[in-house]
């Protein structure tokens, strides 16, 4: 199991529908037939200044290399998170044990 997540920061203005389309675009990375437990997540933590988050999970490496070359997450990099996010933070996870 892999555990993709990432925070990030939009260029738009907190509560704007630029702000809500985004995050509702967003969402639409779940129908991606590969991604499980997807979650999009409002941060609160005063210790760093992204405001949202992503996580989703993948059953392999394999599962997480067809949702990268996915066309629907491409097109979405390409055309909403390149020209919309401003700073970011990647960490991708496995079991401990």
């Amino acid at each position: 199991m892999i555990r993709h997540t990432v925070v990030f920061k939009l260029k738009h203005a907190t509560g704007s529908e630029s702000e809500l389309d985004f995050l509702q675009v967003s969402q639409k990375l779940a129908d991606i037939p590969v991604v499980k437990n997807f979650e999009c997540l409002r941060q609160i933590s005063e210790k760093n200044s992204f405001d949202f988050g992503l996580s989703m999970e993948f059953d392999s490496p394999e599962d997480y290399q067809a949702y990268n070359a996915h066309p629907d997450h491409v097109q979405y990099v390409q055309t909403r998170w390149i020209p919309e996010v401003i700073d970011f933070m990647e960490i991708d996870y496995i079991p401990f044990s």
